[in-house]
């Protein structure tokens, strides 16, 4: 009899372990959600500096970051940092060119991280080589995180006090998921900081949904305000539900072996920390192996997105069209640029661009907006698309020397 209770106990322990390790490590991966709504600490919301209750969050002025790359092994002295200055607009600086009101040509752009030049310094933004082709300031108004609704706001709330010839509104095919959202974590699980208006469009017009929160504070208590997001963003049924972790938590954890293989990586991070070096007798970069498969995790997403183009470009085409007016009411020639996060590229390197020809159906339709597809202008070494983005920290923004290839290609925009 006692073996058997025995062994019942040990499969009983067994059990309770795995259903341990399994929730610890779904906690750590990017592409489970684990709670509708995770408490949020205070220390974490003091540290939430940019935030804005018109627009969710922005850039605020006359602030200088600096950023770990993590170009360095575990116990390593911090050997690269990336510099983030803002001006007194809330611009981020532009060293090539100083503001001149009295300039014969002025330039100014709008968007998302990828438009904000994320993971280089200054001096190395597209704005930046923009400024040294030209001769002239460029304004940089992007923001992480931005959907072409955000940048849109920012653009009507800056422009009159930074008036300029061309904008630019530069963002990433996610923007078709980050206009329907009001929330970023029922579709980036753990952004729980972000809330955000958004649109839709109501008997072809589009009719503004304002965020629920108006003070810093409410954030505390995003709870109280469930019914509101749930309804409003689009997201909650379509992405979060469906990815919704629940017990027994070994059955989420096990079903896919790229999550077991991310949270093995991502164990072999916290022992190389604990070391304070790599880890004797293994040959592995496990920042950069932890990457790829944080990339791979992301296909489904990124389906996911090229699905909402084909359900949701009429609201995508009508924030452009509010762009097109907003520019002749103010006599600035709009340009829409499309750019490419890695995760897109590599997809899109196999299937073509997710959004497909949407900017030749742009280009159409609106006779006063210029567009540029980004996917379509850079030419990647050997072919190899991972060339065209930063090689360490959080990945998947463009280098410096890309910054300036797109430089090149808009200052031909401006040119032309």
């Amino acid at each position: 009899m006692f073996p058997f209770v025995a062994i019942a106990i040990a499969v009983l322990v067994g059990v309770v372990v795995l259903e341990a390790v399994s929730s610890v490590s779904l906690n750590r991966i990017p592409s489970v959600a684990t709670e509708e709504f995770p408490e949020i600490d205070r220390e974490l919301l003091e540290k939430f500096s940019s935030f804005d209750p018109e627009l969710g969050w922005c850039p605020q002025p006359n602030r200088e970051k600096q950023k770990d790359t993590g170009d360095h092994l575990p116990g390593e002295e911090v050997r690269t940092t990336v510099t983030y200055s803002t001006d007194d607009h809330g611009s981020r600086v532009c060293p090539a060119a100083d503001r001149d009101d009295d300039a014969d040509l002025t330039v100014s752009t709008y968007g998302d991280s990828y438009c904000f030049c994320r993971e280089v310094d200054d001096d190395e933004t597209f704005q930046h080589y923009m400024a040294e082709r030209l001769d002239t300031h460029v304004g940089n108004y992007g923001g992480g995180n931005y959907g072409l609704d955000q940048a849109l706001l920012r653009l009507e709330r800056n422009y009159p006090e930074d008036p300029t010839d061309y904008v630019f509104v530069v963002v990433t095919a996610s923007s078709i998921a980050r206009i329907l959202s009001v929330w970023k974590h029922y579709q980036e699980f753990g952004n729980v900081l972000a809330v955000k208006p958004r649109f839709t469009l109501e008997d072809g017009d589009l009719e503004r949904i304002e965020s629920p929160v108006d003070e810093k504070s409410d954030l505390l208590d995003l709870e109280s305000n469930a019914d509101f997001l749930r309804e409003r963003d689009f997201h909650y049924e379509h992405w979060f539900r469906p990815h919704l972790a629940s017990r027994p938590y070994a059955t989420d954890f096990l079903d896919d072996a790229e999550k077991v293989r991310y949270a093995l990586l991502e164990a072999g991070i916290e022992i190389e920390k604990r070391l304070g070096r790599p880890i004797p007798g293994i040959d592995v970069d496990f920042d950069r192996a932890q990457t790829r498969s944080a990339l791979r995790m992301e296909r489904p997403r990124v389906r996911y997105h090229e699905r909402l183009f084909d359900t949701h470009e009429p609201l995508f085409d009508a924030l452009i069209g509010r762009f097109v007016d907003y520019a002749a009411e103010n006599e600035f020639v709009p340009v829409f640029v499309m750019v490419q996060q890695l995760r897109y590229a590599k997809y899109e390197a196999e299937r073509g661009p997710i959004y497909g020809d949407l900017l030749d159906r742009l280009d159409d339709r609106y006779d006063a907006l210029e567009t540029v597809d980004m996917a379509r202008r850079l030419s990647p070494a050997d072919e190899d698309v991972e060339s065209l983005y930063v090689d360490r920290g959080e990945g998947g923004h463009y280098s410096p020397a890309t910054n300036r290839a797109v430089a090149e290609v808009l200052s031909e925009v401006v040119d032309e």
